[in-house]
């Protein structure tokens, strides 16, 4: 491995644990209650992460901060929910252009949207309902209104950031 692989090797799980804590701030301690769970903005910085690191990076990002504030708020039994649907989450959005607000990260935050609600949902009438029940699927999906101001949150705190990091090529210079 070169010296320039093993900078860039660090420079990576240095942003990787940067964005694990800013995601498990901006979730654990910036959200609001609904129902079951809460709902908050850290998935724009999961948005985030995934623009600018590789997958796999933004992936354990994404899957760290999330269920750390999980666990440590509260609410463990929607971790293994939390680890698939973040995971999946990151996949959605691209690092593969030298601007972080690409028409496709724009676009991404549609799957990410649908994938919140029914991951979550269906998470949420199957485990807590502790077996397969379509009333407590249904009443999950009650929750929908939140999870739209989680994404509605999340898109805007997302938006709003790459913005200033583009204008700023932020990417350019870090990566």
């Amino acid at each position: 491995m070169t010296r320039t692989n093993q900078k860039a090797k660090i420079r990576y799980m240095v942003l990787t644990g940067l964005f694990s804590a800013l995601i498990y701030v901006f979730t654990a301690f910036l959200h609001i209650p609904t129902g079951a769970g809460y709902t908050h903005a850290g998935d724009g910085l999961i948005y985030l992460s995934a623009s600018i690191l590789p997958f796999y990076y933004a992936a354990a990002a994404g899957a760290i901060g999330a269920s750390l504030a999980d666990g440590l708020s509260g609410f463990a039994i929607w971790i293994p929910a939390t680890l698939i649907i973040k995971v999946i989450t990151a996949s959605f959005f691209t690092n593969k252009s030298d601007k972080l607000l690409t028409k496709r990260n724009l676009l991404a935050i549609l799957p990410s949207f649908v994938l919140c609600v029914v991951g979550y949902s269906l998470y949420e009438g199957v485990v807590m309902a502790k077996g397969f029940s379509s009333s407590a699927i249904i009443a999950a999906f009650a929750q929908t209104p939140a999870y739209c101001v989680q994404i509605a949150a999340s898109a805007a705190l997302y938006i709003f950031t790459a913005s200033a990091l583009d204008k700023m090529n932020f990417k350019k210079r870090i990566i």
